[in-house]
């Protein structure tokens, strides 16, 4: 046997094989290859570490070496055969045109991969097949060279480390539990498995964190993951018990990863019955079991069944599936805690929103909320003395429970602010430097954590006033409400717009409106105009259509434009706070100007007398009077302006003094042998509250009196209240009334 270019086989045949080719000189086929030359090739091929055959023109086996006969996929005894008998479970029609083509053409076909399964346990083998054409010296074609390797242990480490390449790219792409789970699923068949199912403990899904290594006893598990290319099914959400003497409650006791050869002979074995099909695994030849654990807490089971696949599991199966497991349980966890927080949000949130949105006499108020977790939005309804009410709505820069609780601070601080019956724009700037100290005060925080608290949010405060019919707002980077009209004019507030709370400056300018009764005012948080970017001509659209027929319940129209306006799952907060104005006739509100003269005491106690009796409050009228005369006594002492007393009728009897002055009065306590000083007192001892209110020229004085139609009963005659204490209201009535008949 020789090569063209001289090289004897004898000198180096691997070399010769892998590098040159071979040329081995036939012996005709009757008398076969001389015995020197055989036992020469013998003793050189015997000793190559490559799996070496030799085929004739007809594609049969003439001659393998041992290492060829080791590989078990082909038929150990096939010498002599054709390719069908011998190539055994590699033989295809494909593999038989490709070597007839290597003897046509002369050209090598190298590393050509070959998949086949053993007859004894259908284990695959994957082979790397080279084959070479043999010819003489003179050119004639002898047959074919194969020179094989078995790669079965180098595929099965390439093809899981793409699996596990592949599970860390697919598996917790979000923090849902039940779509991670079903990211694991799909990416484990039928790569590992025929069928995969996730289970987790149903007291995870609920919320707790049972630790690792839970006691032996029945365990609730649901599914929450779910694929199979075989029969049978289970729906996600479907709950197990799984009894102490199943391997699967034993997996989770002892958190250690089981091959269950024959899952059909298991007593234990988990029965999924659908309405229609076998149970799920009832084919399953192979079984997996491996907990799903995560920071020492125990989540649930990852089960691998395999029926269509004929090759049992093994440990190395088993190792595998524990590392994608292993990066699951984290994906799971993940979610798991981001649910947890995220449920924790938003109860809180809702705790933090009114329960209730009160009944006023200013406007009918309706709202509507779909939360999604984020913890960043929050409206609220406050009623003003006067028969006022204010509207507030705003969002915090951050998400989570740091907002949610930063949404609780600023509802704190806004509902102190509206005590002090401020003006909006004045009340944005004292909640600005709220806003810039509360930061301050915090300890340093990462990078990506803030705007977690009150810097950075924004909020539109807007006050209504039922009797004028003014509407006075002011927005710290809020977008501004829409107004719709009774005419049907639908249209965005003209006003500006500041900058967020705690950033830029703390300049806001109030914007006064009249606005007509049936006015719909819609406050909007800030996630709702940007949602899928809608301009803003087509959000006008959409609330114009929503709102038809404007004869519906408020609560409806509320329904219908949030639903215009958001998608059906928000990835955000999407609240939504619609108010109907109303107007206080001229049967509720009298109004009567005043000089700034001492002889206007008279005059107002004069106007208040002949009012309540035109209302029929007879049993209010000595202390309307009373607190009539102390409230343009103080106007007249210190202001030189004139004054306006007005009296609004409705669940209650205000009455209010406003004048030009700036200064604001304070209540003091007087001594017996003070002169003066008691005025303000006896107004906060003989009402239900009192207070001042800032106007943008002077301030106005107001206290409030229950009417015996808020209290469900009458007072005693002549007072109109009732007092716990006697002694000292007796005494300073008895004061007031000496002072009222000096005036």
């Amino acid at each position: 046997m020789a090569h063209a270019n001289g090289i004897s086989l004898c000198d180096d045949l691997h070399k010769c094989i892998i590098h040159y080719g071979i040329v081995v000189e036939f012996m005709n086929t009757t008398n076969g290859m001389s015995a020197a030359l055989q036992h020469e090739f013998d003793e050189s091929s015997q000793r190559s570490p490559l799996a070496l055959q030799v085929l004739d023109t007809e594609l049969r086996l003439m001659w393998s070496n041992t290492a060829a006969r080791a590989i078990h996929a082909f038929r150990s005894d096939a010498q002599g055969h054709r390719i069908r008998e011998w190539a055994g479970a590699f033989y295809s029609q494909q593999l038989k045109a490709m070597l007839r083509g290597v003897l046509a053409s002369g050209v090598p076909k190298i590393d050509v991969q070959l998949r086949g399964r053993t007859d004894a346990d259908s284990r695959e083998v994957v082979v790397s097949a080279s084959w070479f054409r043999l010819t003489d010296a003179s050119g004639r074609v002898l047959g074919l060279v194969a020179q094989l390797v078995d790669v079965t242990a180098r595929d099965r480490a390439r093809a899981a480390r793409d699996l596990l390449r592949r599970a860390h790219a697919r598996v917790g792409t979000t923090l849902d539990i039940f779509s991670t789970a079903q990211e694991f699923a799909d990416t484990m068949v039928p790569d590992l498995a025929d069928t995969v199912v996730v289970d987790l403990l149903d007291s995870v899904l609920r919320g707790e964190a049972p630790p690792a290594g839970a006691p032996l006893g029945e365990h609730l598990v649901r599914c929450v993951g779910h694929q199979s290319v075989a029969h049978g099914t289970v729906a996600v959400g479907e709950a197990t018990r799984l009894t102490s003497s199943s391997p699967y409650a034993q997996d989770l006791a002892d958190l250690q990863p089981r091959l269950v050869p024959r899952p059909e002979a298991d007593p234990g074995r988990l029965e999924h019955v659908p309405s229609a099909g076998p149970a799920l695994g009832a084919d399953a030849h192979s079984l997996m079991v491996v907990p799903l654990t995560a920071r020492g807490v125990t989540l649930g089971m990852a089960r691998f069944y395999r029926s269509n696949n004929p090759e049992p599991f093994d440990h190395e199966d088993l190792e595998l599936a524990a590392d994608l497991v292993g990066h699951t349980a984290l994906c799971l966890d993940n979610a798991r805690l981001y649910t947890r927080e995220r449920s924790i949000v938003r109860l809180l949130q809702l705790g933090l929103q009114p329960a209730e949105v009160p009944a006023h006499a200013a406007a009918e108020i309706a709202r509507s909320y779909r939360p999604a977790g984020s913890g960043a939005d929050w409206f609220d309804v406050i009623p003003l003395p006067s028969s006022r009410i204010a509207f507030v709505v705003g969002s915090t820069a951050g998400r989570g429970i740091r907002a949610a609780a930063a949404i609780g601070e600023m509802r704190a601080a806004i509902s102190a602010l509206a005590t002090l019956d401020l003006l909006p724009d004045e009340l944005l700037e004292r909640l600005y430097a709220l806003a810039v100290r509360f930061d301050e005060d915090q300890p340093s925080r990462p990078e990506d954590e803030v705007g977690d608290y009150l810097s950075g949010a924004t909020c539109l405060y807007v006050i209504y006033d039922p009797v004028s019919r003014q509407c006075s707002l002011a927005s710290a980077g809020h977008p501004p409400p829409v107004l719709a009209h009774p005419d049907g004019r639908v249209a965005f507030a003209d006003m500006p717009v500041g900058s967020p709370l705690g950033r830029g400056t703390a300049r806001y300018r109030a914007t006064e409106i009249e606005l007509p009764e049936g006015c719909i005012i819609s406050l909007f948080n800030t996630t709702v105009p940007a949602s899928e970017g809608i301009e803003p001509e087509e959000q006008l659209s959409r609330i114009t259509a929503a709102l038809q027929p404007r004869s519906r319940p408020l609560k409806e129209l509320c329904e219908a434009v949030l639903s215009a306006l958001t998608p059906d799952r928000p990835t955000n907060d999407a609240a939504l706070l619609m108010a109907r104005t109303r107007v206080l006739g001229s049967d509720q509100v009298a109004s009567w100007p005043l000089p700034n003269d001492p002889a206007a005491v008279a005059e107002a106690r004069a106007h208040v007398e002949r009012q309540l009796t035109a209302w029929e409050l007879g049993d209010l009228m000595f202390t309307a009077v009373l607190v009539a005369s102390e409230l343009v006594t103080n106007a007249v002492r210190y202001s030189a302006d004139p004054i306006r007393l007005r009296l609004i009728r409705n669940q209650s009897l205000v009455c209010e003094v406003t004048d030009g002055s700036t200064a604001a009065p304070s209540l003091r306590h007087a001594e017996e042998e003070d002169e003066g000083g008691r005025g303000l007192y006896i107004v906060a001892q003989f009402t239900t509250r009192w207070g001042i209110r800032p106007e943008r020229h002077g301030k106005t004085i107001w206290a409030e009196l229950e009417t015996p139609e808020a209290t469900g009963e009458e007072g005693p005659q002549g007072s109109g209240i009732a007092r716990e204490d006697g002694g000292d209201n007796d005494a300073a009535l008895r004061d007031q009334r000496q002072r009222v008949s000096e005036q």
